[in-house]
């Protein structure tokens, strides 16, 4: 059975990583911009881990009190059988958890991931192949333009005009469709004249 791509705000959440090496720096590094309140807990751990900003390091083994208020929890130490042992403590608390290298042990994969600015792009073959998700991946992000992610800065910045000026919900995702239709082919920011006719539902020049 496929997996389900959720996308979920972390910001602000808390998450543990079990774990101090090369495994769990990659993890940090992918989730830190996306903003959670970021725990890391092994004996040893990589002086680069530690110094992630956004990262609270605690030189200590895993323990189960660790798990207190975590949403999601990965387990990431060198020893197989320890992050199954930690996976099944986070299922029985209903935390979210992914085990490294362990496709049997996780609640969630972490995908291939394409990020700019607002735009994410999650690719994941179900733990079959992650060199296969990276082909993937590499293609997709070869199609995204540049400045995709200051376009979609600019149009979400025009989102409150046009809730003023199209009332009509039925006629919004029209010309929300126009604006982006634009603003791939003008560039960002739209000439007012461009952005006005467009709201007004005429034909820009």
């Amino acid at each position: 059975m496929a997996y389900f791509p959720f996308f979920v705000d972390l910001a602000g959440k808390s998450g543990l990583i079990a774990g101090g090496g090369t495994v769990a720096l990659g993890k940090a590094r992918r989730l830190l911009p996306y903003g959670p309140r970021l725990t890391v807990a092994a004996p040893e751990i990589l002086p680069e881990l530690e110094a992630l900003p956004g990262v609270e390091a605690l030189k200590m083994p895993f323990r189960p009190e660790l798990l207190e208020g975590r949403f999601f929890v990965i387990a990431a130490t060198d020893a197989p059988e320890e992050n199954r042992r930690i996976a099944a403590l986070c299922k029985e608390r209903g935390i979210l958890v992914n085990a490294a290298d362990d496709r049997e042990a996780c609640a969630f994969l972490f995908p291939a991931l394409v990020r700019q600015g607002e735009l994410s792009i999650g690719v994941s073959t179900g733990g079959a192949s992650p060199s296969a998700a990276v082909w993937m991946k590499e293609r997709v992000a070869a199609q995204v333009p540049e400045n995709f992610g200051a376009l979609l800065e600019y149009l979400a910045g025009l989102r409150p005009r046009v809730r003023a000026l199209v009332p009509a919900p039925s006629r919004r995702g029209a010309v929300f469709s126009r604006l982006f239709d634009a603003c791939l082919e003008r560039g960002v920011p739209l000439p007012e004249d461009v952005v006005m006719s467009i709201l007004r539902e005429e034909e820009p020049e």
